[in-house]
């Protein structure tokens, strides 16, 4: 679970937020050349806090910053993240965050389990990106999901979105195994020595961390039928020999589940500079939008309609206010 702090759970209704964007920042430091350039650079970088090293939410962070930057007035910094849950908090509590990438389903669990006090309201969406794959690593001897019964499972770190569908899916099948949260790496080292039965790891498809597997050792992909609870909450998948040919017998997918990647920000106050910022940043996304479908960026981007809606999410207003701005505004 991510930490909230308990001093800073009123700030989801954005009002404290607000209240310093109300003073500008020229007026709360001295003035000088050191100052100014301070005030610029950071009126134009936007702070995305994306996954691990070797998931898919770090290379598209990677990505726009690579095709978004123009030098001048919008930087991308992309933050490596402990997954969808943890981001969702660091989007709300993190200075410096402007946006993050997380599950689709994180919205409906945070609310389901009342995480964050006005989070329908703090919590908005700019896009839908891809669907990201449910990969069930497993060693040998192990055929189905149901012989993890009761077996060490890796489920990610704590705060993850991986613990958070893990969570999810064996509940909902009824299968009760024994989780771990080590790193996915470790998690891997773990598997090939037989100290767990399986890892579960969701991310877009084809994932780094398996493409270096060989193709004997040992491990392979569990099959996930989605029926049940399932089909209400997840997408039907394969994972395929094209995308790992050492896991994956030729012609003979491994059927599994989906879920939806969304790129989150927080919603700022129109007529804000934190919220003029973010639409600077959601202008260019749309501008260069065809280049990131481009090689040599990552393949997922393919994947994504920037129109598609989410449902239970709000979309992100780009708009600027029609009437004169408040005084607390300024």
């Amino acid at each position: 679970m991510p930490h909230i702090p308990s001093t800073r759970r009123g700030l989801i209704a954005g009002a404290a937020f607000l209240a310093a964007e109300a003073v500008p920042a020229a007026a709360q430091v001295p003035a000088g050349p050191a100052v100014s350039n301070t005030i610029r650079a950071n009126a134009g970088t936007v702070g995305i806090i994306s996954g691990g090293v070797d998931g898919t939410y770090i290379r598209i962070a990677a990505d726009l910053a690579a095709v978004l930057d123009d030098g001048d007035t919008l930087r991308v910094l992309p933050v490596v993240g402990k997954g969808s849950l943890q981001n969702f908090s660091d989007i709300i509590y993190l200075r410096g965050i402007d946006a993050g990438i997380v599950q689709s389903d994180v919205l409906a669990y945070v609310l389901r389990e009342g995480l964050f006090p006005g989070t329908s309201r703090a919590i908005q969406y700019v896009a839908k990106l891809y669907d990201e794959e449910v990969h069930i690593l497993a060693r040998e001897g192990i055929t189905r999901v149901e012989d993890l019964a009761g077996q060490k499972v890796n489920v990610d770190v704590r705060g993850s979105g991986t613990a958070m569908t893990a969570t999810v899916i064996f509940k909902s099948l009824g299968i009760a195994i024994q989780p771990t949260n080590d790193l996915q790496e470790v998690a891997l080292r773990k598997l090939r020595s037989g100290e767990i039965a399986a890892l579960l790891y969701v991310t877009g498809k084809p994932a780094r961390m398996f493409a270096a597997l060989e193709a004997n050792a040992g491990l392979h992909f569990l099959p996930l039928p989605l029926n049940g609870p399932l089909l209400d909450t997840y997408l039907p998948a394969a994972l395929t020999h094209a995308e790992y040919p050492a896991l994956v017998p030729d012609g003979a997918p491994v059927e599994t589940a989906a879920v939806g990647a969304v790129m989150a920000v927080f919603g700022w106050m129109p007529g804000s500079e934190r919220h003029r910022k973010v639409a600077r940043f959601v202008a260019a996304l749309q501008d260069k939008f065809t280049s990131l479908q481009q090689p040599p960026r990552h393949p997922k981007w393919r994947e994504v309609n920037l129109a598609a809606e989410v449902p239970g999410w709000t979309r992100f207003n780009m708009q600027e206010p029609a009437a004169p701005r408040p005084r607390y505004w300024r």
